[in-house]
């Protein structure tokens, strides 16, 4: 039997890998994901004995930045990766962002690899604001591949 229903955006997992010293995935309290997105830019070509059609072939593979958002909790392995990074230690990684059914069945599955952290906004603070203080992390991948 087919799905016919969509699957919500809301239910998702992800796992970025050999973070922390224990080479453990740092996975979970995440509220949004978001950069899975590819692109084959066309090159544009002609051949100065043809007519004047442009031939379009294949260009480089360009994979965007993948941007995680998070409550900032007492783990500090993400802040420790950046810090590396900042101090000339970087250390790329790979991981998955998962999406699930309401059942929390992984159904797709997008992992990357090559990893590492380009850019860290820590929380808005404000003693006028009743919300959640939110950190977000933007890594530069090298590889973006879907399971499904």
């Amino acid at each position: 039997m087919t799905r016919d229903d969509p699957y919500a955006s809301y239910n998702f997992k992800i796992f970025v890998f050999n973070v922390s010293d224990d080479g453990l995935a740092v996975s979970g309290s995440f509220t949004e994901a978001s950069g899975l997105e590819l692109e084959i830019p066309p090159i544009e070509y002609r051949n100065g004995s043809e007519d004047i059609t442009v031939r379009k072939i294949p260009g480089l593979k360009k994979f965007t930045n993948l941007t995680f958002k998070r409550g900032i909790t007492g783990h500090p392995a993400f802040w420790k990766w950046v810090a590396d990074a900042l101090n000339g230690t970087v250390k790329r990684t790979h991981g998955s962002i998962v999406l699930c059914d309401e059942n929390r069945n992984d159904v797709v599955r997008w992992n990357f690899d090559r990893g590492w952290p380009t850019k860290y906004t820590g929380p808005t603070l404000s003693a006028t604001k009743n919300e959640i203080a939110m950190e977000t992390l933007v890594l530069a991948v090298e590889k973006l591949e879907i399971e499904t």
